[in-house]
């Protein structure tokens, strides 16, 4: 994986700040418009990919907005020209044929730039409020499991014929199909045991949450080892980065936010009612402390320019190929990794 440069990319602020939703250097903002320019600064500083999560009211506080991922990835891929477009999907909520015709829309819309993300969902009342079921932790993944089945051959232009548990399809291909590639990338998030054996089996890459390093060795081997098909598995990694000139520095800005967070937890604890207990991304979080969505600062990416360069290095040498980051105040801070942290990571792997 060494010889592959790490790729950095941005997690769009679909439902407003990450780690503390009461910061004055960052108030609630998840519009359209801020979107907009922030995924365009992303792409002219350098960054190649940025994630749109899926939530249809958001998870937070159903009072404020939320951006909605499919209809603003459309809007993205037409207005960028080299940034890759991550649209989140779960598969409760879309007909997998509906879907796949969307993807095949946007992939043509970006010139070969767009890619899902496949979850399998942890906010029950997301779907309760809609009037859908929401099924066990593993059998949304084996609901997620039948629907890929049927989104993937779709997307690469294949007839499907299918008659499964949960779908039945006649027919159905997708015209035209993509022109500049085989199909859109596959990335699968989760770490319970059927969200590994999806990955393995049907992604291109596979989302870890943040959280040291030698635990993320730990999951990319359990997953590697497993058989494929296809190339091999690439891995991601979700992270909240706060990086400065000194640590000193970089551990007043930590405390900050840590202050901020200690106002949400009484949203936190609301949110937490309409949680799968069996999600693992919860587990893990309940491990330790941290700061951010999806592990956050568990990876360990708070201290100076060198010391963030040097970690970011070595999970990269530990198979990491994708860097899905979260900052705040993110613009500020997304500036900052661009002008003092991104030089030195291709400085150290140069070296």
């Amino acid at each position: 994986m060494d010889h592959v440069p790490p790729r950095f990319g941005i997690w769009a602020l679909v439902h407003g700040s990450r780690a503390a939703r009461q910061d004055p250097l960052e108030p609630f903002d998840a519009s359209w418009e801020r979107n907009r320019k922030l995924v365009l600064e992303a792409e002219a500083l350098g960054f190649a990919s940025t994630l749109v999560a899926q939530h249809t009211f958001n998870p937070h506080n159903p009072a404020l907005g939320q951006l909605e991922a499919w209809t603003g990835s459309a809007a993205l891929a037409a207005l960028t020209s080299r940034i890759e477009i991550i649209a989140a999907i779960k598969p409760l909520l879309y007909n997998p044929v509906a879907l796949a015709k969307m993807a095949c829309q946007i992939e043509e819309i970006s010139g070969g730039r767009f890619a899902i993300n496949l979850v399998n969902a942890w906010n029950k009342a997301e779907m309760d409020k809609a009037g859908l079921p929401f099924p066990e932790h593993d059998a949304r993944y084996t609901l997620g499991e039948e629907w890929l089945s049927i989104v993937e051959p779709l997307m690469r232009g294949a007839r499907v014929d299918h008659k499964g548990t949960h779908f039945e399809v006649q027919g159905a291909q997708i015209v035209p199909a993509p022109a500049t590639r085989a199909r859109p990338r596959i990335y699968i998030g989760g770490e319970s045991e059927p969200a590994r054996a999806l990955a393995a089996a049907q992604g291109d890459v596979w989302f870890i949450n943040g959280q040291p390093i030698e635990d993320v060795k730990a999951l990319i081997a359990d997953v590697a080892r497993r058989p494929r098909r296809d190339a091999p598995l690439r891995y991601g990694l979700s992270a909240f980065v706060i990086a400065r000139r000194t640590e000193a520095e970089a551990q007043a800005e930590y405390d900050r936010l840590a202050a901020l967070a200690e106002l949400d937890k009484p949203l936190l604890a609301k949110m937490a009612e309409h949680t799968d207990k069996a999600v693992v991304m919860k587990q893990t979080e309940a491990k330790s402390v941290r700061l951010g969505t999806n592990g956050g600062t568990a990876a360990g990416l708070v201290g100076t320019y060198e010391q963030v360069a040097e970690r970011l290095k070595r999970f990269h040498e530990a198979g990491i190929e994708t860097f899905m980051l979260q900052f705040q105040p993110f613009e500020a801070e997304m500036r900052r990794f661009a002008a003092e942290v991104m030089p030195r990571v291709a400085r150290a792997r140069a070296a």
